[in-house]
């Protein structure tokens, strides 16, 4: 992994793992932080709406995905790995969905450093298990807003999965507007000022970009499966739902594209700038060469040590030299100029 990016669950822990969960049957009544035998009551009833969330630090709460959901061995790897790709995998009874939110680093200096989270879903038929590591925004943010809406949770695990999937690629956006004052603040600086620190700001932005479009390709492949590939575990209408996500990350993708282009583009301008200065110091080197050559020769044929040497004895003859090698030099220089050569 890139030193630039970093797992946010390790430069952002949270106190302490704390198993949270929440409840909503039938009669619209919701109960919130469940126990461990009351999870699997709630499972095994096949009705309401259930939601988990998983720490991935404790490892009993990571048991709970063995002994109480019991999802296949290579499920919970894949889910309580940090560094696990992106993916959309469909199991009988779930669906096994990873999705990769971002964040600018808040513990560095370095304005280009990103902070990573992995975020698995399982989403079953009355269930849903969000695993991660450490604090999340996405779904501490939906948390919260149960808090306010206890109606959310009867409306069923995939809306729920929806609401922290959305918040998870609209973590995307703000660093996209943060891209475009990067650019913006390249672009003076490379055009106005030409700042030659800037040629490191470039590379440090398109690294930036390259990376957030390597996290974004195979996310944007798990959405397009999901939105589109019939599942047992998403009716057509909450498909849509997604589909407006998959939307957002094809525009979050097309951006990054555009911001690629833009930085070559502004790399071969400020390459070209640094050979069009390199052209022009040589012009005026030139320039001072041609206007100076008749005073070498001159000054190295009268500078002979030879007793008769025109106008020596002369009393304005140092005057006329000099008059006369500055008109040598600039007749050489105005015949250059009306050749094209200078």
């Amino acid at each position: 992994m890139s030193a630039a990016v970093r797992l946010i669950q390790d430069v952002r822990p949270t106190a302490e793992p704390r198993l949270w969960s929440c409840y909503g049957d039938a009669s619209g009544a919701i109960r919130q932080n469940l126990s461990r035998d009351e999870i699997a009551r709630t499972l095994g009833s096949a009705t309401g709406t259930l939601w988990v969330d998983i720490d991935t630090r404790d490892d009993s709460q990571t048991a709970i995905l063995r002994d109480t959901f019991h999802f296949h061995p290579l499920a919970i790897e894949e889910a309580v790995n940090p560094q696990a790709q992106v993916k959309l995998e469909e199991f009988d009874q779930y669906v096994l969905l990873i999705v990769r939110t971002v964040a600018f680093c808040e513990t560095t200096e370095d304005p280009y450093d990103l902070d990573t989270v992995n975020i698995s879903f399982f989403l079953g038929k009355n269930y849903l298990v969000t695993v991660h590591g450490g604090y999340t925004n996405p779904v501490g943010t939906i948390a919260d807003l149960l808090q306010r809406k206890p109606e959310l949770a009867t409306h069923g695990p995939a809306k729920l999965m929806h609401a922290i999937v959305d918040q998870a690629v609209d973590a995307y956006f703000p660093i996209i507007d943060k891209l475009d004052e990067f650019m913006d603040s390249l672009e003076e600086r490379i055009f106005a000022q030409f700042d030659q620190n800037a040629l490191r700001e470039v590379f440090a932005v398109k690294r930036l970009v390259l990376t957030l479009r390597r996290h974004l390709s195979p996310e944007r492949d798990a959405l397009s499966i999901l939105t589109n590939r019939p599942s047992t575990m998403l009716t057509p209408e909450n498909q849509i739902y997604f589909r407006d996500i998959y939307d957002h990350v094809l525009r979050i993708y097309d951006s990054l594209d555009t911001y690629r282009d833009l930085l070559s583009s502004t790399l071969d301008s400020y390459l070209t700038q640094v050979s069009n200065r390199l052209g022009m110091a040589t012009k005026a080197l030139s320039v001072v060469a041609t206007v100076t050559l008749p005073f070498v020769v001159v000054s190295g044929m009268w500078g002979m040590n030879f007793e008769r040497i025109p106008l020596h004895s002369h009393p304005h003859g140092f005057m006329i030299l000099v008059l006369a090698q500055l008109a040598l030099g600039l007749t050489i220089l105005a015949g250059l100029k009306w050749r094209n050569l200078l």
